[in-house]
């Protein structure tokens, strides 16, 4: 598919501003955006309540990078309310968004289908915080979202939740894993999940998001060497199955010592320079845009 999407001019750097570290047509695919409380209310079982940041904050960080399009994921907070999502695709440029739901048994069929049309091509589980769907009745939904083209998102620890993958996986759903597979420790890619989550990466039958970094290393660092080994064992597992995410606003956690640019810096690090633009425009490309 030819890569069209680009955000709004109006948040493009002025030259010398920033340096570009993205390739053309680079892909942001997980970062959420929240509204105030008076127009956007948080539910009450949320484990996190996070400030207002708005989809025009998030371009002036990464569009001056290089970021021409992003994946904007339902957080926690808002449970089944999708209002600032919906509304937030729907003021999108053409081709340079798409949207991951959270999606429950009862979620009716019309709302789904509103929701494909403005771009969301995932549902999403959250088995680590309050206020997404659970991992009971998943299959369910999968069942009701795979027609669609949509892939099923998961927020687990791979260690302690690794049949959960392997379940759907081998109904023939799409799986996209975040933030690493989230283990118990970074440190240890010989694990029972982490080596799980390889084999199924080399078999081609799952995704994972190199995102949030600061959310598995024992220092809280996004920029934690620990998690070095662990990102070059993915990556190399299957070069065709490993997408970036910056996380942003990273929300839960302490944003003020997380830099943009040193998030976007570890994609030298991270990624091969033979695999960086599958990791961040091609891959992308054929999980969101497959339409």
């Amino acid at each position: 598919m030819a890569i069209t999407g680009r955000h709004d001019a109006a948040h493009q750097a002025l030259p010398g501003e920033k340096q570009r570290i993205f390739p053309e047509g680079a892909c942001d695919t997980h970062l959420h955006v929240f509204g105030s409380p008076e127009a956007f209310p948080f539910i009450a079982e949320r484990s996190y309540t996070p400030p207002p940041a708005t989809i025009e904050q998030y371009w002036s960080a990464y569009g001056p990078l290089g970021m021409d399009r992003c994946v904007l994921v339902q957080p926690s907070v808002y449970g089944r309310d999708h209002s600032l999502l919906k509304r937030t695709l729907a003021g999108a440029a053409p081709g340079s968004m798409r949207g991951v739901a959270v999606i429950f048994e009862d979620t009716p069929d019309a709302e789904i289908e509103e929701l494909h049309r403005l771009g969301v091509r995932g549902a999403r589980c959250n088995a680590l915080f309050s206020g997404g769907v659970s991992a009971a009745g998943l299959q369910s939904i999968a069942d009701r979202v795979k027609g669609l083209g949509w892939h099923i998102q998961l927020l687990v620890n791979i260690d302690a939740d690794f049949s959960l993958v392997q379940r759907l996986t081998e109904k023939g759903m799409s799986v996209v894993v975040d933030h690493f597979g989230h283990p118990s420790n970074c440190g240890d890619i010989d694990s029972r999940g982490v080596k799980g989550l390889r084999s199924l990466l080399q078999e081609g039958r799952a995704w994972v998001k190199f995102s949030g970094a600061y959310r598995i290393s024992a220092t809280g660092s996004g920029v934690d060497p620990a998690v070095l080994p662990l990102a070059h064992s993915l990556a190399h597992a299957n070069p065709d199955r490993i997408v970036w995410g910056s996380d942003w606003p990273h929300p839960g956690v302490d944003a003020k010592s997380i830099a943009s640019i040193e998030l976007a810096n570890l994609i030298t690090h991270w990624f091969p320079e033979e695999i960086r633009r599958k990791a961040l425009v091609e891959n992308p490309t054929r999980l969101y845009w497959n339409d």
